[in-house]
Formats: C-alpha cells, sequence, structure tokens
C-alpha cells in the first residue's frame, strides 16, 4: 500500500501518518527502487490502533508509552489515568455549568462588566444607579479585574469587604458623593482645591478589609501605577492622597 491507500484504509489523513512518522510513533518504511515506501499489514495494524488510542483521548506521549515495547505502563494504567482525568474534567465542568447557571438567574441579570461571580453581581446590582457615574463605572471594572486576578482567599475577602462598606443606603449615598466629588475632577489639574476633599471622602468610602496593612498601600505598587496613568491627573492625585490617608490612619 502507498501512504495515500494506509490513510484510506484506516481512516486517517497522510499528513497524521507522517506526522507521527516524525514523532516516531509509526515505524517508516525504506523507500523501495521506484521511490516510494511501501506500507504492509502490520503498518495498518499500528497505525489503527493509534487512532483508537488517541480517539480515547490519549495524548501522543501517551499513545508512544502505549506502543513501545520498553513501556513504563502498560495500556489498562493509561487507561485507568485516563479515566480518572476525565472524572475531574467532568467535576470542574459541573461546577463551571452551576457558576454559569447562578450567574444567568441572577436578580438584576447580568452585569456590563460580567461574568463575575454571583456575589459580586449582587452588589453590582444592589449599586447600578451609581453607574451613570463615568468614574463608578471605572471602578467596577477595576473591581471584576481584581476578582479574577486575585487568589481566591484574597478575592473572597475583597468582595466580602465591599458588600460590608456599601451595606447600607448611607454607605451607599456617601459612594456616590465620592464619585460624584472624582468626576468633577476630570478635567482638572492635580493642585486643584477640590482634590483633597474628593481624597478625604473616598477614603471614608474605601472598606478597611480590602487594606488591612498599612504595608499594601503601596504607591509604587505596578498595578496602582498603571491605575493612575489611566485616569486624569487630578483624579489619579485624589486616590493617591486617599491611600495615604488610610496607610496614616492603619500606622
Amino acid at each position: 500500500m502507498r501512504i495515500g491507500e494506509l490513510a484510506a484504509v484506516v481512516g486517517v489523513t497522510t499528513r497524521a501518518v507522517r506526522h507521527y512518522h516524525h514523532l516516531g510513533l509509526l515505524p517508516e518504511p525504506e523507500r523501495r527502487a521506484n521511490g516510494y515506501r511501501e506500507y504492509g499489514l502490520r503498518h495498518a495494524v499500528v497505525l489503527a490502533r493509534i487512532r483508537r488510542l488517541t480517539e480515547l483521548g490519549l495524548g501522543l506521549a501517551e499513545v508512544r508509552d502505549v506502543l513501545a515495547d520498553d513501556a513504563g505502563k502498560d495500556l489498562v494504567e493509561v487507561l485507568t489515568e485516563l479515566d480518572e482525568d476525565l472524572a475531574r474534567q467532568e467535576e470542574a465542568l459541573r461546577e463551571r455549568r452551576a457558576r454559569l447557571r447562578a450567574l444567568l438567574d441572577a436578580e438584576g441579570g447580568m452585569p456590563a462588566e460580567g461574568p463575575v461571580s454571583p456575589e459580586l453581581a449582587a452588589l453590582f446590582a444592589g449599586t447600578a444607579h451609581l453607574s451613570d457615574s463615568p468614574m463608578a463605572a471605572k471602578d467596577r471594572e477595576i473591581i471584576a479585574f481584581l476578582e479574577t486576578a486575585m487568589p481566591a482567599e484574597a478575592r473572597e475577602q475583597m468582595v466580602s469587604s465591599i458588600g460590608e462598606a456599601l451595606g447600607s443606603p448611607g454607605a451607599v449615598a456617601r459612594a456616590g458623593e465620592a464619585y460624584a466629588l472624582l468626576d468633577a475632577l476630570s478635567g482638572a489639574e492635580p493642585d486643584d482645591p477640590r482634590v483633597e476633599e474628593a481624597a478625604r471622602v473616598l477614603a471614608g468610602c474605601i472598606p478597611p478589609g480590602l487594606f488591612p496593612e498599612a504595608g499594601e498601600l503601596d504607591q509604587d505598587d505596578s498595578f496602582l501605577r498603571a491605575f493612575y496613568d489611566d485616569l486624569p491627573p487630578a483624579q489619579a492625585e485624589a486616590v493617591r492622597r486617599a491611600l495615604r490617608i488610610l496607610a496614616g490612619e492603619r500606622r
């Protein structure tokens, strides 16, 4: 059989056959005098086994272990490991579907920053009226980013702290005041006298649990620098001063 005939018999592509040759999975016959390689039944048997193993979900490195004469693992052991891995994937898929279902069923619908956790979605729904503020919308984007980027424990602490800080109508009103003051600074200079008031009100809105230690308020932090660069100068200065106020209170 020529390579095309072999591939057709087994139900794979000629490209796959050449790839298996390259990886050393399928022996490559010598060329005959006419320049063509002639494949025999043994090649078809091995190629069919490779196809069956890959269809079961084995990676090509695992297929090599199964096919090798000195394999460290026999087929039963490899398939057992594959079964265990598939079971873990099934569990992960069930958890992901449960999270998706919770997001789809969340009261208030999916936030614009979504998908986020159901807990954060609920917080966003409770302060949806603040999203008319450009600074509030940016804040929500940053919170959604942090929830994705933080380790699980820190993420839960952040969402819990924000929930506690916004747990009353008065707290939500103070947050609205802070956002309004920051929005008013969008075209101002860093030395604008309104910056100090905005910083003071903002500091009073930041949940203590977000920065449990003063050392965490590092103005040279790369994320903070990127955050400042994304803000107009006066707003960035107000945030800097607010963090300095918090750092001073916690020393």
